[in-house]
């Protein structure tokens, strides 16, 4: 229900201008979908909507320009820790070992976060390797995976 609600409200306001949550509501229930205001919000917060002038001098709602970005971090974050069993290092090359399937999921979280020191991204079924810059630059990665897998 929460991601078809979601979906409806990205609609929503690519459509129309959209000023304030009441509007948003409306449009909702007008399309079968029913919410409270509270719910509302927080969708509005999850989906890193922002209000931008319009021509008109009002404002609406539109999705943020680091809305991509904000959601990659967190949908990476949950990836290595639902899925990533154990990490290594050989030089300037990660290799990230994870449960049956994720390892391509994995590689694409990592590559929408456009990492300037990695080269490119290899995934098998249950193991991807992360080709970085410099042996430096792996090492770093390595210490940013064990903190998100705490």
């Amino acid at each position: 229900m929460k991601s078809k609600r979601q979906q409806e409200i990205l609609h929503i306001i690519e459509e129309r201008d959209v000023e304030t949550q009441d509007q948003l509501l409306l449009e909702l229930r007008d399309r079968g979908v029913h919410s409270t205001q509270a719910t509302i919000s927080r969708d509005i917060k999850e989906l890193h909507l922002i209000k931008e002038l319009t021509g008109y001098g009002t404002y609406k709602y539109a999705v943020s320009d680091r809305k991509v970005s904000l959601n990659f971090a967190g949908r990476l974050q949950t990836i290595f820790k639902e899925g990533v069993t154990s990490f290594d290092r050989a030089q300037n090359i990660v290799v990230l070992k994870t449960m049956p399937g994720l390892a391509s999921a994995a590689c694409a979280a990592i590559d929408g976060m456009e990492i300037s020191d990695m080269v490119g991204s290899l995934a098998g079924d249950d193991t991807a390797l992360l080709i970085m810059r410099t042996n430096e630059a792996a090492e770093e990665f390595c210490s940013e995976i064990h903190k998100m897998l705490k």
